[in-house]
């Protein structure tokens, strides 16, 4: 929002500047213009007079003769008048010209902007019931599905810098036509990287999309999910357990609060005895819309999602479909500077599209045929204003799936996150905070497992 701001705003700047050349130079130019007109026509008058009086001297008129010097004088006079007003016209025309020109040059080329942040995290994970590889996103943010399940706990200690994004934006006023692009990149989930000597990760892609006018093509914000409702959180995500979440390609068409769009498919399975397989077998797109209504009491969203799963593998035989869909509700209400922040959703199959794909899409039976799984969840938060410079927020998210009792015990069956933090802004760029997670997992045997976080982060938004 601050970007498209800010290439507003430049674009008014220089519309502002054009306006303003015109209304600096238009009243001395319309005024000398009208100086001319007005000598021509006098000088006009006085030849006239002239031929007319000289006539009369041919007759022997001293009077005429003198009335005809006067006017021949009072011609020349005129005549020089005009000539000094058209330079000035000429000379005026010849400053107001390369402005107008440099003015409507930059209007027309895009307009750049630049945004991000730096952050480093500090965290110390309590895993009672089991432990995290050090090379585990696990261990940089909370993952639902990572949260081990054993007979022995861990703790480890661990700091990284990974969040930290940038990303670069232009904007393009084409006439009537408005034409956006934006690019991001962080190092979160990336292979490679070791923390032995040097640190060095592998940037990865989040964004990456161009608009033009409505529509948007590209990678950005899955079209169900509802970014404007995730609570401020040192964690990545927040109340992940409860929330719907990803990114991926897509074609999308915006107008007004109503989001309508064709998003890249991608189908994950249970099979027979337990695990998980990314099929990426769909043949049609995914199908997701919202509408949101805001104000300044906050907003309100209406998400639906409709999805096809498939299987089809010739080496096995496989060949399988089954239909996925969710609807979610998700808002943001306003008390005073506080909030209040919630989302509902459910659906069978929604898989990929909550927590982090805690739950396949479905699972696969014996006979080769696909069920979908079916999943409810949702989270609630509420952030304070100690103080212009000090604010917590504290957040509760669960997600519930219904697996066939095919599945085997090793299945996920619910999770659930809580957490509060606490954050200090000397700056409104800069914060500093701290939080407690504490986040379970549960599978179908009914074993579980918890995960204790405190966490302390550093970030500069720019």
């Amino acid at each position: 929002m601050k970007r498209i701001i800010r290439n507003k705003t430049t674009f008014v700047r220089h519309t502002t500047f054009m306006l303003l050349v015109g209304a600096l130079f238009a009243q001395p130019v319309l005024a000398d213009g009208d100086r001319v007109a007005e000598l021509e026509r006098r000088i006009a008058e006085l030849e006239s007079m002239v031929e007319t009086l000289l006539d009369q001297r041919g007759a022997g008129s001293a009077q005429a003769e003198a009335s005809a010097r006067q006017a021949a004088a009072e011609a020349q006079q005129a005549s020089a008048e005009a000539a000094e007003a058209r330079e000035r016209i000429e000379e005026l025309d010849r400053k107001v010209e390369p402005m107008i020109t440099e003015a409507s040059e930059k209007a027309d080329k895009p307009m750049f902007s630049y945004g991000g942040y730096i952050k480093a995290d500090f965290m110390v994970s309590d895993f009672d019931d089991g432990e995290v590889s050090g090379d585990s996103i696990g261990r940089d943010f909370y993952v639902p599905a990572i949260v081990p399940i054993g007979d022995k706990g861990s703790t480890s200690f661990d700091a990284h810098a990974k969040q930290t994004r940038f990303n670069l934006g232009t904007s393009h006023q084409i006439g009537e036509h408005t034409l956006e692009s934006f690019v991001e990149l962080d190092f979160l989930t990336t292979p490679g990287g070791t923390e032995r000597t040097t640190n060095n990760f592998s940037p990865r892609l989040r964004h990456a999309f161009v608009k033009w006018n409505n529509w948007l093509v590209g990678q950005t914000w899955n079209t169900f999910m509802d970014v404007a409702t995730l609570p401020e959180s040192v964690d990545f995500i927040g109340p992940t357990s409860g929330t719907t979440f990803g990114r991926t390609p897509m074609v999308r068409y915006t107008n007004g609060g109503l989001a309508i769009a064709l998003e890249n498919p991608e189908s994950s399975i249970t099979p027979v005895g337990g695990g998980r397989i990314e099929a990426d077998d769909n043949k049609l797109p995914e199908l997701a819309a919202r509408y949101t209504w805001s104000g300044d009491w906050g907003h309100f969203q209406l998400g639906g999602l409709l999805r096809q799963l498939e299987i089809d593998d010739n080496a096995t035989g496989l060949d399988a479909t089954e239909t996925g869909w969710g609807v979610s509700l998700s808002g943001k209400f306003m008390l005073g500077r506080d909030d209040i922040r919630y989302m509902v959703h459910a659906g069978d199959g929604l898989g990929r599209q909550v927590a982090l794909n805690f739950v396949n899409g479905a699972a696969l039976d014996a006979t080769g045929s696909l069920d979908a799984i079916s999943t409810v969840g949702g989270f609630v938060a509420y952030r304070h204003w100690w103080s212009q410079k000090w604010r917590s927020n504290v957040a509760f998210g669960i997600l519930e799936a219904d697996n066939p009792n095919f599945t085997g015990e090793d299945a996920n069956k619910s999770t659930w996150n809580a957490q509060v933090n606490l954050f200090y802004s000397p700056v409104p760029p800069l914060s500093f905070g701290v939080e407690f997670l504490t986040a379970e997992r549960e599978i179908e045997s009914g074993a579980k497992g918890q995960l204790n976080r405190f966490q302390f982060t550093t970030k500069y938004a720019f």
